[in-house]
């Protein structure tokens, strides 16, 4: 029994002996196939002191972007010419500071004066030629006026004469034949009479209706002269309201052309910033948004009142307002570094920017091992970003570290070796 015991003793060593070597074998050819691994890890090896390390953390995200604006006056009007001339005169130089109905450029145009006079004498002739017309239109009136008094007169002596053929006809002393030609030639003057009277009702209405067209025709005729003498007018360039000029393009003897836009009118009643977005913020660039600026040691608040959504060369532009307060000797011209709030403060985790979202795009950073001696690439996901931090959405916790410098330097390494 003291023999069995001890042979079953020593396989129950021997099993145990063999487990723990198959063990150890186990781990040895883990370390083997990391150690191969690691050694297939594309790896670069970089001085620490050539980087720049940063430290997640969560803290308020402030969501806005810097944006450089241009100070612009709150509106200005072009000025065209209304009417084409020779430069005469330039009464205001660029810059001049000018009140409504100031003359700021005289024209001159020979046509235009010679179309005026021209314009004159046919008034002139019109007006004599009406002159005339109701002279001799009354001169027919007053002869037909007095043919009627004449007939009417006729029409007296005829009816006397035919009444008392009438009389002596009866009582048989003149003949049939004289009666009938007393009552015809009554009759006769009776009805030239109407004939006359028809005639005076159809002149006077002709009349009436030429005098109304000559008047018609000299209307228009000065009218047609006011408006060609406005045109000589607008050989006078005013300002349309009290402001600036800005931009003005003429010189002495310079033939403008209609409708040649020569300068720009500025009003300066008030200020606007114009400025210049990045395409990527214009689903969130809104009408209303709030904006500031600090210009000596004073913070003036701005609102978004135009947003332009065209873009161009990457790029789309906003006019800003000022809310309240307008900084003291601002110009047109000036240049404010303005912030421009996109949305609310909120808590986020946070990584301060640096070069290495142009080289990933935000898809990827090194992260630093917990040894602290090399870092290899992890997949992350970043959100919006403002000046000084980008918001990290997924891939880092509170307290990593990553480089945040340009990635240049690295190629498409994973890992990233510290000297």
């Amino acid at each position: 029994m003291d023999g069995m015991d001890r042979i079953r003793e020593k396989r129950s060593l021997w099993k145990q002996k063999k487990f723990w070597i198959s063990v150890v074998g186990v781990i040895f050819l883990v370390m083997f196939i990391t150690m191969l691994l690691g050694k297939n890890v594309s790896t670069v090896r970089i001085q620490e002191e050539k980087i720049s390390i940063s430290t997640i953390s969560e803290g308020i995200f402030n969501d806005y972007i810097r944006i450089i604006g241009s100070v612009e006056p709150i509106r200005f009007i072009y000025l065209d010419a209304e009417e084409g001339g020779r430069v005469e005169e330039i009464v205001n130089e660029e810059g001049a500071t000018v009140k409504k109905g100031d003359v700021i450029i005289r024209l001159t145009n020979s046509n235009l004066k010679l179309n005026i006079l021209s314009t004159e004498a046919n008034l002139a002739e019109q007006i004599n030629f009406l002159r005339n017309t109701r002279i001799s239109m009354e001169q027919e009136r007053l002869a037909l006026q007095r043919q009627l008094l004449e007939q009417d007169y006729d029409i007296i002596k005829r009816k006397r004469v035919f009444e008392q053929s009438e009389r002596f006809f009866k009582k048989d002393i003149i003949s049939k034949n004289e009666y009938l030609d007393a009552k015809e030639l009554y009759e006769f003057a009776v009805k030239n009479r109407q004939i006359l009277a028809a005639r005076q009702r159809t002149d006077s209405t002709l009349r009436e209706v030429q005098v109304s067209q000559m008047e018609f025709s000299l209307g228009r005729m000065n009218t047609n002269l006011e408006l060609v003498k406005e045109r000589l007018e607008n050989l006078q360039v005013k300002a349309p309201i009290d402001g600036q000029i800005g931009q003005l393009d003429a010189e002495i003897g310079q033939s403008i052309p209609q409708g040649q836009r020569m300068g720009q009118l500025n009003d300066l009643s008030g200020f606007k910033v114009t400025a210049k977005i990045d395409e990527h913020y214009i689903d969130r660039v809104k009408k209303g948004l709030e904006a500031s600026f600090t210009r000596q040691d004073k913070n003036f608040a701005m609102v978004v009142k135009n947003v332009y959504p065209d873009v161009r060369e990457g790029t789309f532009e906003i006019d800003l307002v000022f809310d309240k307060d307008v900084p003291e000797n601002i110009r047109p011209g000036q240049t404010y570094h303005v912030e421009l709030q996109l949305g609310q403060p909120e808590t986020a985790l946070l990584i301060p920017r640096g070069g290495f979202y142009q080289s990933t795009g935000g898809q990827w950073v090194y992260v630093l091992t917990d040894s602290g001696t090399e870092a290899v690439r992890r997949q992350v996901k970043i959100g919006r970003q403002n000046p000084q931090f980008y918001e990290v959405l997924e891939g880092l916790k509170p307290g990593e570290k990553v480089i945040t410098s340009g990635y240049e330097m690295f190629g498409d390494n994973e890992r990233v070796v510290f000297k």
